[in-house]
């Protein structure tokens, strides 16, 4: 029985014992299945099993498939004579409807041969019993993991009790703080799962933390994690030494924020990630200011951005979330995270268009847009709902120059340009400009700017590392950086015309 035992433990698996007994008896041999009230499938078989004997064992092998019969015995073809083959039917496990095993031999079997056949059943029994607890077992870490994607959904919409609800009266640890950070892991796309798993225990989750494979960015694996828990900490410290070990992975993470702030937290993350690819250990924290979004005047920001927002009150709601998701990431990323097609996502975010009069493929529309729903996010009202202040009419709402003109706007943005403030990144800040200017389309400013797409790419690398912006054409920091050039330039400069100022 050693052939049968290294023929089950190899890679082959059924399929090799199936051949190992082939060969033992000189037949061809198959497992077939079914309800025992139905029709008889094969599920595997050896290369030469006979085609009449597929048609002429269904009546027989129902009949031990549902447990009538633990074995059978027939002919096909005319028994002893050309093309006949003599089939013999062994049930497989101790439960109907079982699985049959069926030689077809062109000579009867001796004694020693049937019990081999017998003994084969069990070990067919141990595999398929392993093949479908591998199956549970994968089934349920795809559910595992599609319940942590479920509640890091409901966090970055802001409600940790949507999340609680969720969790069906047995929360993650993460849901029982009230602080996190988050761990942003860039690494090879196959080591998602495999890091996920490893420190996952027997709850689906991980400890007190939250590891979630990023539906958007294949390289990217989510980990948040509750601040000043102990039982953490160890987790924390793991993603530090995964970088140090493999040089192909960088870190990035993010301020402590309340739990119902996760969205911020995951924006810096990328932000601190985007610096890490340019630093000795490939490990960044956040080191960015505080939001433009927060720092201008609350009321005449408030009317500002309800002014530009209010169109959208006749959109549906799921166009107005799809669009917002699609202002800090690319389209396909918003269409794998919502499980639709990139058609209906474009559809969406063109109804949105229409209504507001902007072209989001544009990056300065998409800074307006994005400011304007960051400062409606202050309020707990929709984001076109304003009252207007006493006395105030349509002309008073003001532009979005003027919030830029503000001494506010004017000192986040010198605090903005501090770190590519000195002459010798000068040429720095003007590709950014022309970058910009060619609506972030690299190849499109090096042509413009005269320099190669290599140093295009150079200077927004070195913009990223003193910026701690992440400057992906898709990525929150460019909103940052559009602002940051408009106040720059003398506030008496024209207005472009768009609706959204």
């Amino acid at each position: 029985m050693e052939g049968l035992l290294r023929a089950a433990g190899g890679p082959a698996g059924v399929g090799g014992v199936l051949e190992w007994l082939a060969a033992r008896l000189d037949a061809q041999v198959a497992v077939v299945g079914g309800r025992g009230d139905g029709p008889v499938e094969v599920e595997e078989a050896t290369a030469g099993f006979p085609s009449e004997a597929r048609a002429g064992l269904q009546e027989l092998a129902a009949r031990v498939i549902g447990g009538r019969l633990a074995s059978a015995a027939t002919t096909t073809g005319g028994e002893g004579g050309a093309g006949s083959w003599w089939l013999r039917l062994e049930r497989i496990g101790p439960r109907p409807p079982h699985r049959v095993l069926v030689v077809a031999a062109e000579r009867v079997p001796d004694r020693a041969e049937s019990t081999v056949a017998s003994q084969v059943c069990g070990v067919l029994d141990l595999l398929f019993r392993a093949r479908e607890t591998d199956a549970v077992r994968q089934g349920y870490e795809r559910k595992a993991r599609q319940l942590r994607l479920a509640l890091f959904q409901a966090l970055m919409a802001g409600d940790p009790v949507l999340a609680r609800r969720m969790s069906a009266g047995d929360p993650a640890g993460v849901l029982e703080t009230e602080r996190a950070r988050v761990h942003l892991l860039r690494c090879a796309p196959g080591d998602r799962d495999r890091l996920a798993q490893t420190y996952q225990d027997p709850s689906g989750f991980h400890g007190r933390a939250l590891m979630v494979r990023c539906p958007v960015y294949d390289e990217h694996l989510i980990c948040l994690i509750p601040e000043d828990d102990p039982a953490s900490e160890p987790l924390a410290a793991a993603l530090r030494d995964l970088v140090g070990a493999n040089r192909t992975y960088t870190l990035g993470i993010s301020a402590v924020q309340p739990l119902a702030a996760t969205a911020e937290a995951y924006e810096q993350a990328r932000h601190a990630l985007a610096v890490a690819r340019t630093t000795p250990d490939r490990i960044a924290g956040y080191e960015g200011r505080e939001p433009l979004a927060r720092l201008l005047p609350p009321a005449p920001a408030g009317r500002w951005a309800a002014g530009l927002l209010r169109p959208l009150e006749a959109v549906p709601r799921l166009a107005v979330d799809i669009t917002g998701l699609a202002l800090g990431m690319p389209r396909a990323g918003v269409a794998r995270f919502l499980s639709l097609s990139r058609t209906t996502v474009g559809a969406h975010v063109r109804e949105v268009e229409s209504a507001l009069g902007m072209d989001l493929h544009t990056v300065r529309d998409r800074a307006a847009l994005h400011l304007a729903v960051a400062l409606a996010a202050r309020r707990a009202e929709p984001p076109w709902a304003s009252a207007p202040e006493p006395g105030a009419g349509p002309s008073d709402a003001p532009r979005l120059t003027d919030l830029l003109e503000t001494d506010a706007a004017r000192r986040w943005a010198r605090t903005f340009w501090t770190p590519l403030a000195g002459a010798e990144h000068h040429r720095v800040r003007g590709t950014l400009r022309g970058w910009i200017d060619a609506n972030a389309d690299a190849r499109r400013a090096a042509q413009e700017l005269g320099l190669s797409r290599t140093t295009v790419t150079a200077h927004l690398r070195t913009a990223e590392r003193l910026l701690h912006r992440d400057l992906s054409a898709s990525g929150p920091g460019i909103h940052d950086l559009v602002h940051a050039l408009r106040i720059s330039v003398s506030s008496h400069e024209a207005d472009s015309g768009h609706r959204a100022q």
